[in-house]
């Protein structure tokens, strides 16, 4: 199986899962792969990530909270995203 194939299938298998899941919730979801569709999506995304002014990023919970500019709160479970918004620990010392 190769590597694309494989993130196919995991794709698929995550978004059917996703939806699953939300339908238990009697809430309905929406799926999309279509490359025009994906392509909005993702510019409505990058003017929502551009609203935002401060970020707590806390990854020992797996969350991330964004706070946009109108003071409204954005909150990401995520296992990913807070260890890479994270500053890097670094333990050595700098000239005194």
């Amino acid at each position: 199986m190769s590597e694309q194939t494989g993130n196919e299938a995991r794709i698929e298998e995550a978004t059917a899962r996703i939806v699953e899941l939300e339908a238990e919730l009697e809430a309905s979801g929406t799926t999309t792969r279509e490359a025009a569709e994906l392509a909005r999506v993702k510019t409505l995304l990058h003017d929502w990530v551009e609203s935002v002014v401060a970020v707590v990023a806390t990854p020992g919970v797996g969350r991330a909270v964004l706070i946009h500019d109108n003071g409204t709160e954005s909150r990401i479970a995520s296992p990913e995203l807070p260890f890479r918004l994270a500053v890097p620990v670094s333990f050595e010392r700098g000239e005194s």
